[in-house]
C-alpha cells in the first residue's frame, strides 16, 4: 500500500510568499533549489511526486492536540486564545497569514498539463485544488475574507497589493475547487491518499463550516452551502465504500479505533502513516507526562454524556456534586473510552492502571487515542494518527438538515442513529427531542432559536461533541455557531465533596487523598495526593473559588472572548505596512 510521504519536491521559492514582502529582482529570477517547469512535470510520477509535497499542509498531530484550545481540553498551560491574550503579530507572514503552500499548489496547476496521459493530469489536477481548496478553508476560518489568488504571481503583478476579496468570492472558488476534485480524483480506497472519498467528505465539513457560519453571523448564503453539506455527506453514505468500525462491541469499539497502532479503511478515509525508525510522533508521551500536556476533559464535557438508557445526566437533581465514581456509572460507553474510568486499564495490559491524577489537570484522564506504554517516552509513538473517518459525514449530514428544517427521522436513522448503534446506545427520537429540548443544552448553546428542531439540533452538537471529541474541531464548531462566549464559563473538573479520602474505583479503598498541607493519616492504597491549596477547587453551588469542596479548578482566571474581535485572527502588522490596501480585522490594534 502506498504511504503517505511528506517529499519536498520545490516547486517555487521556498522561501515564504508574502504579500508585497518579496523584492520584484527576487521574484523574477528561479532560485537555485527550484525545479524548473521545463525539466519536471513530463510524466506522471512528476505529478505524483509534486502532489507529494502538498500532504505536509495537513494537520497531523495537532487534530490530536487542538481541543487543548477550547473548552474541551485544558492542558497544564491554557492556550492563549481561551486567556484572550492572543497579540497582533509583527512579522511579515506569521500568525497564519503565509502564502507559500499556495504558490506551489498554482504553480503546479500552471504547469502539469504538459504530462500526456489525460487521467494521470485529471487525478493530480483534482489533488492540487482539493489542497488549494484545504488551504483557503483553513485562511477563511481564520480570518475571514482574504484575497483569492488563483495564479502565480511575478513581482511586478499589481495583485500583490489587492485587498481582500469577499467571502462569498473565495468560498464559491473554494466549492468549485472542491467539485473538481471530486469529479476528477479516482473513487478509490487509500488510506494514506487523497481520494474522492476525501474530497467528498472535506466539501461536507467545509459547506457545513460555511453553512452554519452564515447562518448564525447573520452573512447571506447560508442555505446554499448546508445543502452542499448534506448533499456531499449523502454522496460520500450512498457510496458504500466505508462504515462503522466495531470490533470490540459498544463497549471498545471506540477506543479501539484510535488505539490500535495500524489504520485500515474500514471507517478511516484518511490517516497518517507512522512507523518506527522512520517517522514518529509524540502524543503518547504529551498524554501522560505531568510536566507536558497533562490534558484534562472539563466537567460539562463529562455532563453531556448521556445515561446508557438514553436519559439526560443533567437532569438528575445532585448531578453537579456527584462522586467521581457514581458518575461514571451506566452512561454512554464512549464516556469511558474517552476518559479513563474506576477499571481503567492500558491497551495490552491485564492489570487496571492505578489513579493517576498528576498528570491530567482536571482529574479526568484523556485516554481517546492513548496508545500502549511503550509509546509513551517522547518521540516514540507509532500510531497511525486518523485525519478523516466516515463518522463525521453522518454528523454532517444530520446538522445540516436540521439546519435547514429538512431533517426526518429516517434521516437520523441513516446517521445519528448508526453512531448511536455503535456504542449501545438507544436511537435518538426526532420528536421527542424537539418536544423537550435539553435545558442544560439550552444554557450552553443560547445561540440555537427556538425554532421547531431547537431540540434535535441540540441533540445533534451534543453527538458531534462527544464522537468528535479530541479530534480537532471543537474551537471551530463553537465559532461557526457564534457561541464564542462559551469559553468564559467556569472550565472546571472532578468533584470531590471535601478534604480526606476518596475511592475512585469502587473497590472500598481510597485512591485520592486531599489535603491543605499535611498527608497525615492518608492510607497506604493513595495513589494521588491533591493539596487543594494547589490544586483549588472551585464549588460548583455558590461559586466560590478556593473552596473546601468543589470541582478542581485549574483556570481559575476564566476565559476571555470579545464577541467583537475574536471570531477572528489579527493581521500581522508588517504584512498591513506592505500592503496599504489591507485592513486589520475589526478590534484587533
Amino acid at each position: 500500500m502506498k504511504k503517505l510521504k511528506y517529499t519536498s519536491i520545490i516547486l517555487a521559492s521556498s522561501a515564504v510568499f508574502m504579500f508585497g514582502s518579496c523584492s520584484k529582482d527576487f521574484l523574477n529570477q528561479p532560485a537555485e533549489d527550484q525545479v524548473e517547469a521545463p525539466y519536471f512535470f513530463n510524466t506522471e510520477k512528476d505529478l505524483e511526486v509534486a502532489t507529494n509535497d502538498f500532504y505536509s499542509m495537513l494537520a497531523t498531530m495537532e487534530v490530536y492536540t487542538n481541543d487543548a484550545n477550547s473548552d474541551n481540553l485544558m492542558p497544564l498551560n491554557p492556550a492563549n486564545q481561551i486567556k484572550g491574550n492572543r497579540i497582533v503579530p509583527v512579522a511579515s507572514g506569521s500568525g497564519g497569514w503565509s502564502w507559500g503552500n499556495l504558490r506551489k499548489i498554482n504553480y503546479f496547476l500552471e504547469n502539469y498539463h504538459k504530462v500526456g496521459s489525460q487521467a494521470a493530469k485529471d487525478k493530480y489536477s483534482g489533488i492540487a485544488r482539493f489542497f488549494r481548496a484545504y488551504f483557503y478553508y483553513d485562511k477563511v476560518k481564520t480570518f475571514g475574507d482574504v484575497p483569492w489568488y488563483g495564479k502565480v504571481l511575478s513581482g511586478k503583478d499589481p495583485d500583490l497589493y489587492k485587498p481582500r476579496d469577499s467571502r462569498q468570492l473565495v468560498m464559491d472558488s473554494v466549492l468549485a475547487d472542491l467539485d473538481y476534485a471530486i469529479k476528477n480524483i479516482p473513487a478509490e480506497k487509500q488510506l494514506n491518499l487523497v481520494t474522492k472519498y476525501t474530497a467528498l467528505l472535506l466539501k461536507a465539513r467545509i459547506s457545513l463550516f460555511e453553512g452554519t457560519f452564515r447562518k448564525y453571523h447573520k452573512i447571506e448564503g447560508s442555505e446554499k452551502f448546508l445543502t452542499e453539506a448534506a448533499n456531499a455527506a449523502q454522496e460520500l453514505m450512498q457510496a458504500n465504500a466505508y462504515t462503522l468500525y466495531t470490533e470490540g462491541g459498544p463497549q471498545a469499539a471506540y477506543r479501539n479505533l484510535f488505539g490500535r497502532d495500524k489504520q485500515d479503511n474500514i471507517e478511516t478515509i484518511l490517516a497518517a502513516d507512522y512507523e518506527l525508525g522512520l517517522k514518529v510522533h509524540n502524543l503518547g508521551y504529551l498524554f501522560t507526562s505531568a510536566t507536558s500536556g497533562s490534558y484534562g476533559l472539563m466537567k460539562d464535557a463529562i455532563d453531556s454524556y448521556l445515561m446508557n438508557d438514553g436519559s439526560r445526566f443533567t437532569d438528575k437533581a445532585n448531578y453537579k456534586t456527584t462522586s467521581y465514581f457514581q458518575e461514571m456509572q451506566n452512561r454512554d460507553p464512549r464516556l469511558i473510552q474517552t476518559t479513563a474510568g474506576p477499571d481503567f486499564r492500558v491497551n495490552g495490559e491485564s492489570k487496571n492502571e492505578p489513579v493517576t491524577l498528576n498528570i491530567t489537570t482536571t482529574g479526568y484522564r484523556l485516554i481517546k487515542a492513548l496508545p500502549n506504554r511503550s509509546q509513551w517516552a517522547t518521540s516514540a509513538s507509532v500510531f497511525d494518527l486518523i485525519l478523516f473517518r466516515y463518522a463525521e459525514a453522518l454528523l454532517v449530514f444530520a446538522e445540516a438538515k436540521a439546519e435547514l428544517g429538512t431533517l426526518t427521522q429516517a434521516d437520523l436513522d441513516l446517521s445519528i442513529n448508526k453512531l448511536r448503534a455503535r456504542a449501545g446506545m438507544p436511537n435518538l427520537n426526532l420528536a421527542q427531542a424537539n418536544a423537550n429540548p435539553d435545558p442544560y443544552l439550552a444554557d450552553m448553546y443560547p445561540n440555537v432559536s427556538n425554532t421547531a428542531n431547537k431540540g434535535v439540533i441540540l441533540e445533534i452538537r451534543r453527538e458531534r461533541r462527544i464522537e468528535l471529541f479530541n479530534e480537532g474541531q471543537r474551537w471551530d464548531d463553537l465559532m461557526r455557531w457564534k457561541e464564542g462566549k462559551k469559553v468564559t464559563k467556569p472550565m472546571v473538573g472532578v468533584y470531590f465533596s471535601g478534604v480526606g479520602g476518596h475511592d475512585f474505583t469502587g473497590d472500598g479503598n481510597v485512591d485520592v487523598f486531599l489535603h491543605t498541607g499535611s498527608t497525615t493519616g492518608a492510607p497506604s492504597t493513595v495513589t494521588s495526593m491533591i493539596n487543594i491549596n494547589q490544586r483549588t477547587l472551585r464549588n460548583p453551588i455558590t461559586g466560590q473559588q478556593k473552596a473546601t469542596s468543589g470541582n478542581l479548578d485549574p483556570f481559575p482566571q476564566g476565559g476571555v472572548f470579545d464577541e467583537e474581535r475574536d471570531y477572528f485572527f489579527p493581521i500581522p502588522s508588517e504584512d498591513l505596512k506592505l500592503n496599504e490596501n489591507l485592513k486589520q480585522n475589526p478590534g484587533w490594534k
